[in-house]
């Protein structure tokens, strides 16, 4: 066998030598590496008897342990040269830290959220895939209803398509519990819109749905008319025009008058001095019949807002794509409005 003590004089003097991690990493690997001398002096243990296997185990263990202890004292002389040496003022202001702020989009939908569920409504979901069911027939639309076209609708087979409104869930929510009720439902849409300055494929709902014995047409007004005070502000004024909505009857839609100039007329609101917010109506007698109510004992309203449009007229957002651009510096401006 080759002399320990040689080699562990040898190691030491080229420890010695070590000025860099790379130095130090060559010379483990030449002692005890997976071909370095200490295994080879393993190897060469098959050759002797057993208490000699014993005996020269223990001090090939014994020299591979302080191999390793003297390297590891190495590595720390290394980093420790390797710091940089950097003085801090602590007499300095110190850096503020970058927070992040919510998306213009939730700061609405929050917002929207908080004004219903403190009139009394819970917030319910629906799935965004749907079937042509749901989304169209149990709304009372009819079969050659241009919004059942492939042109305009996501369809991802002959019978499920990516929902095109959150109307289904009023389907979905009366199946499932008994009235009275009262329940607002944020979702994702899809159409197939050209994307624009107003349009986006992809956008955001509310659903409104209340349902009682006793509803009326004053009871919907009173509820949109305290909503768009609290979100819009008591100077924007409030005008319903009548409508059509296969699964509303009466329907109409609501507006309110342009914040930019206040109602006297602009591009952005057509000249007109309106801004349509949503639409809404009472709840069709067949949409009732269909999710196995009796139209002749219950009532109720419905309303959809969509919540990307509601931010564009809240925060004076003049294009809609901007919502979409993940544009890091026009998140930052809403940091302050939490």
């Amino acid at each position: 066998m080759i002399n320990l003590p040689i080699i562990l004089e040898k190691f030491q003097a080229e420890v010695e030598q070590i000025k860099t991690l790379d130095d130090l990493n060559r010379i483990k690997g030449k002692y005890i590496g997976r071909k370095g001398q200490l295994n080879e002096l393993i190897k060469e243990m098959a050759k002797l008897s057993p208490d000699e296997k014993k005996e020269w185990g223990k001090k090939i263990n014994h020299l591979k342990n302080l191999i390793e202890s003297q390297l590891q004292e190495k590595l720390n002389e290394l980093n420790q040269s390797l710091k940089p040496s950097v003085k801090v003022d602590i007499s300095l202001p110190g850096k503020k830290p970058w927070a992040g702020s919510f998306h213009p989009i939730q700061i609405t939908l929050h917002q929207i959220l908080s004004i219903f569920k403190s009139l009394g409504f819970r917030v319910e979901s629906g799935p965004e895939i749907e079937s042509e069911y749901y989304n169209f027939e149990a709304l009372n639309f009819p079969p050659d209803h241009p919004a059942r076209d492939a042109q305009d609708s996501f369809f991802l087979d002959k019978e499920y398509l990516l929902r095109t409104h959150t109307s289904p869930s009023q389907i979905r929510i009366m199946q499932k519990i008994q009235p009275p009720f009262k329940v607002v439902v944020p979702g994702k849409c899809f159409r197939r819109d050209a994307m624009d300055s107003s349009h986006s494929p992809m956008f955001h709902q509310v659903e409104g749905l209340v349902v009682a014995e006793s509803i009326s047409m004053g009871d919907l007004k009173g509820t949109i008319e305290v909503f768009a005070r609290r979100f819009f502000g008591n100077d924007r004024k409030l005008r319903f025009r009548p409508s059509f909505f296969p699964f509303t009857e009466p329907s109409a839609e609501v507006d309110i008058s342009c914040g930019i100039c206040q109602g006297k007329g602009c591009r952005t609101c057509g000249q007109s001095g309106w801004l349509e917010i949503m639409g809404s109506g009472l709840v069709h007698p067949k949409v009732f019949e269909v999710a196995g109510y009796n139209p002749n004992q219950v009532r109720g309203f419905a309303f959809g807002m969509g919540i990307d449009r509601a931010a564009l007229l809240k925060f004076g957002i003049p294009d809609i794509r901007w919502l979409f651009e993940n544009d890091v510096k026009f998140i930052e401006q809403f940091q302050a409005i939490q």
